[in-house]
């Protein structure tokens, strides 16, 4: 039987926080087959009608279209977004905020959908998800994905914002938090929103900007900024859950909900060794 998630790690983790059928439908194995067999797809990048359901769920006879309906209706009504919130508020001594590390990593869009679009580098269509991680590179939070045509402060006031909201949310405090960030995030607006919120923005100036003043520059901390490698090195485990590394969703829901899985799937690993 393939495993992802030990069950008893599902059942006392993350079932307690998903939807459940009133009435109609009901599935026919436990809800903790069918989130491990969700977390195969997410980590193999397979197509649904190509799960092993027989290695995943022995003696079932559900089909592999019972575990995708599972997986949109939990992402339409936001569950998997309310597991990756109680897990976080549930164990907060886990992280180590002392500093903090924020990024963006864009993900090739094969077939389009809402919040995509052509960028250069890639030569692609992409979309773009700024990442929030502590210390260590365990996630804390993530601004929702935007169009890959937009450089990384598109809209940065209000999701920046968004972050913020998310983070007071889960329990976290933002005022006094260092975060690490590099040049392309350089911007007056999102220092002053920084500035506002008490966060100290450890970014070091963008030389293309034409308006920075050498008499006034920012406070930059060279050996706190040596420490950023941490949320690089989250991106590229990031990279070996296929489901992330390239986006075949259409909507923003799924696509979203992927993320929330990356993180809810990272904190019950390191739950469960504890």
């Amino acid at each position: 039987m393939i495993r992802i998630l030990d069950k008893g790690t599902i059942l006392r983790l993350i079932v307690p926080h998903l939807s459940k059928a009133k009435r109609g439908f009901t599935c026919r194995t436990s809800l903790a087959n069918v989130v491990n067999a969700i977390l195969y797809k997410f980590r193999t990048g397979c197509q649904w009608s190509l799960l092993p359901i027989r290695a995943l769920i022995p003696k079932s006879t559900i089909k592999a279209g019972a575990v995708y309906h599972h997986f949109r209706k939990w992402s339409k009504d936001g569950s998997w977004k309310r597991v990756r919130k109680q897990l976080i508020r549930h164990n907060p001594w886990m992280l180590d905020l002392s500093l903090a590390h924020f990024d963006g990593t864009h993900a090739r869009a094969i077939r389009g959908g809402r919040g995509v679009g052509y960028q250069g580098r890639k030569k692609s269509k992409t979309s773009n998800t700024l990442w929030l991680t502590d210390r260590y590179g365990l996630v804390v939070s993530y601004i929702p994905p935007m169009a890959g045509n937009h450089n990384d402060l598109f809209e940065i006031k209000s999701s920046f914002e968004y972050m913020l909201e998310d983070l007071k949310e889960i329990g976290v405090n933002p005022d006094g938090l260092f975060i690490n960030a590099d040049a392309g995030f350089d911007a007056a607006s999102l220092r002053n929103l920084c500035d506002l919120e008490g966060i100290h923005l450890n970014a070091p100036v963008n030389p293309r900007r034409s308006s920075v003043d050498e008499f006034s520059l920012p406070y930059f901390d060279e050996m706190m900024y040596a420490e950023r490698y941490v949320v690089e090195r989250t991106n590229a485990w990031m990279d070996a859950h296929r489901s992330l590394l390239v986006r075949f969703d259409t909507t923003i829901e799924s696509w979203a909900a992927w993320h929330d899985l990356y993180s809810i799937l990272v904190w019950c690993r390191k739950i469960s060794k504890v």
